[in-house]
């Protein structure tokens, strides 16, 4: 008897850097949303009023929450939340905006808040009213525990009276308008009980019907703003009552039977913050958002730089424009931060799950600032690879103005940037920085080699330490006794320290997961994308380090010759780095330029050069058939007519299998009103 073995295939290098960017749990936490956005319902429509997209990416919600075995499992698990960013925010920014209100915003803060409150989730599971969140007023928005919009208890009633006491008190944004179906919102209020102000706290209010606002509620439309089309609007209270179970109540406190408000914490601002819990998932969901984007938007960039040939040095020679140093060398900078952007992504929201109750700050604060960080830097990313694809990168139907235009959406949204980072440093100027490595001493005071990761690192670290410095000494010497003057005079050092301490931990990951890999090509490529985006950013710090006896003058020399070698190596495996993206063939098809067939987007049937196929026999034009490129496909609301969106989905996936297993976690302990589909 012959016993033949066969060893496992192993992963190909693009296998294993997908590995790196999204995970070891690939295939169960991003496979779903990886299928569902090539399923023609979420194909790029092309076109359309901004009405019509609006209308089209709620008619994709509920395509979506079809498929889900329950909406509510979803906002219980921030990892499939971030995914669901992660791969529809490229394709439909407006329908991601909706659906991380419903899920996590409004769904998730029901499912958080005191659980053992009877409440029928069934409406929102099944998305007969589609869920909105109401927190930002005109005149407060990072300053939310400001607010005045008021919920004054009515012990007769036993219920709640909202009220919007003035113009800077109505809701600032929320997507309250009919559009999609009724809708409801988890209103923030501050609470007010016999006279005495407790703070801000959630409550459920019916908003809308089909038509209009219900008695009660105003909503009004905002002017258009820049980016995908979504209802936002002002919202205002005129005595609105709500019943006792629309306040979500919890340890931050609650009304009793005999009507006296009790809490578990004296602090307000503390109440407020644990009631706004679902900020945190909120952000990284906008991390992923950002990383998804700038992804997508260098794939685009590195594919159409490839396809795109321009005269080269001799006249009858034609080479891509990708050739070029001036073309590839930002996007393989770009590349490295991608990489970087996913990496600190992952590591965020790795710490902030797994973390501990007394490192629980840390891992939010961490959260905090990789949400400016990557969303800034995706910025960075989308803008070079749009300039890179010239005047083809500013029309609409190559998805790039739409990502820029939503990055900055991202950038504001769940805490504008730079009050999320000035918080931040408030907390790091005096804390004591914690490394994730033990260093030698000895180690950490001489110059090493700009090949040692190890040496990159401290380099790094080194960066933060001298902004953190700075701005310990600018305080100490600011006039005591105005505190805000004090802060002023640290801000602008302390700023650029939580900068520092962005990359750093960019870094980290970069190296956690280098070691991790095997030994062969894809710790190879991983290393070099490691030191480029190291190098570049301490070549930007280079004076302070050399000032600090962290580098040498010679070492400083040197750092532009050796940023160019790794440049050059970077862009010479930029296009095979870009398949471990794992961005569907089909989903790359919706953009024109990202194919080698591009310019048949623009083709004209009755151009002269056609002018040979159209004579036919009897004068008769022949038939033209125009090239497949982009979104030239059947209407989409036709295909969903014909199938049904039953059909649609049957027709892709068979059975609901898939989906069962990519949901691995228990069932959320819910009503009975969240069931789970057959």
């Amino acid at each position: 008897m012959t016993v033949s073995t066969h060893e496992p295939a192993q992963p190909s290098t693009s296998d294993q850097l997908t590995r790196v960017l999204y995970g070891d749990n690939f295939l169960q936490e991003h496979g779903f949303w990886r299928r569902l956005l090539t399923t023609e319902p979420f194909r790029r429509s092309g076109g359309g009023t901004p009405d019509e997209r609006l209308a089209l990416s709620y008619h994709r919600l509920r395509i979506l929450n079809d498929t889900l075995d329950s909406g509510a499992r979803l906002a219980a698990d921030p990892r499939a939340l971030a995914a669901l960013h992660e791969w529809l925010g490229p394709v439909d920014p407006a329908l991601t905006t909706v659906a991380g209100i419903h899920y996590n915003l409004f769904l998730g803060s029901l499912l958080d808040h005191d659980p053992g409150t009877p409440r029928d989730l069934s409406d929102f599971l099944e998305l007969r009213s589609i869920g909105t969140f109401l927190c930002t007023e005109v005149a407060h928005g990072n300053d939310a525990a400001a607010l005045q919009t008021t919920a004054t208890y009515d012990r007769e009633r036993d219920g709640f009276v909202l009220h919007t006491p003035h113009a800077g008190a109505q809701k600032f944004m929320p997507n309250t308008s009919p559009a999609g179906g009724p809708k409801t919102g988890v209103v923030a209020a501050r609470l007010l009980a016999d006279g005495t102000d407790h703070g801000v706290f959630l409550f459920l209010a019916p908003l809308t019907d089909d038509l209009d606002a219900l008695p009660g509620v105003r909503v009004r439309r905002l002017p258009a703003r820049m980016g995908s089309p979504v209802d936002h609007c002002l919202t205002s209270f005129d005595r609105y009552f709500v019943p006792r179970e629309a306040l979500l109540a919890g340890d931050q406190g609650r009304i009793g039977e005999d009507g006296r408000f009790t809490s578990e914490l004296a602090n307000r601002r503390r109440r407020f913050l644990l009631s706004i819990g679902r900020v945190t998932p909120g952000k990284l969901s906008m991390s992923a958002c950002a990383v998804g984007s700038a992804r997508v938007t260098l794939a685009i960039a590195v594919r159409y730089a490839g396809h795109r040939l321009v005269s080269g040095s001799r006249g009858a020679q034609r080479v891509p424009v990708y050739a070029h140093r001036t073309h590839h060398g930002p996007l393989a900078g770009a590349m490295a931060t991608v990489f970087a952007m996913s990496l600190l992504h992952r590591r965020a929201l790795d710490r902030w799950e797994s973390a501990p109750a007394p490192d629980r700050d840390e891992a939010e604060r961490l959260v905090a600032v990789a949400k400016g960080w990557i969303t800034w830097r995706a910025r960075e990313v989308i803008v070079e690879c749009r300039e890179r694809c010239g005047a083809q990168g500013l029309l609409e139907n190559n998805g790039m103005t739409e990502l820029f235009t939503g990055i900055e959406g991202a950038i504001t949204a769940e805490g504008d940037n730079l009050a999320v980072h000035a918080k931040a440093a408030a907390e790091m100027l005096f804390s004591v920085t914690v490394r994730d490595e033990d260093e030698d001493e000895d180690e950490e005071e001489g110059p090493g080699e700009l090949d040692d990761p190890r040496f990159l690192g401290r380099l790094l670290a080194a960066v933060e330490d001298i902004w953190f410095d700075r701005a310990r000494e600018r305080i100490s010497a600011a006039p005591a006794g105005d505190p805000l003057g004090r802060w002023n005079a640290a801000s602008g050092p302390a700023l650029r320290g939580v900068e520092a301490y962005g990359y750093r931990q960019a870094s980290e990951a970069y190296a956690q997961a280098a070691a991790a890999l095997p030994g062969g090509p894809a710790r190879e490529r991983l290393t070099e994308l490691h030191r480029l985006f190291a190098l570049q950013w301490v070549a930007r710090n280079s004076g302070d380090l050399l000032a600090a006896g962290r580098l040498t003058a010679e070492q400083v020399s040197l750092l532009p010759d050796v940023v160019e070698r790794l440049i050059a190596t970077v862009a010479r495996h930029a296009p095979a780095l870009v398949k471990s993206f794992a961005l569907p063939e089909r989903l790359m098809s919706d953009w024109p330029i990202a194919g080698p067939g591009y310019a048949d987007a623009y083709d004209d049937p009755e151009g002269s050069w056609h002018r040979h196929r159209r004579a036919g026999a009897g004068g008769r034009t022949a038939d033209f058939r125009r090239p497949v490129c982009g979104s030239k496909r059947r209407p989409l609301r036709e295909k969903v007519a014909a199938l049904g969106t039953r059909g649609v989905l049957l027709a892709y996936w068979g059975t609901t299998s898939v989906l069962s297993r990519w949901f691995e976690k228990p069932q959320v302990s819910v009503d009975e009103s969240v069931r789970p589909r057959a």
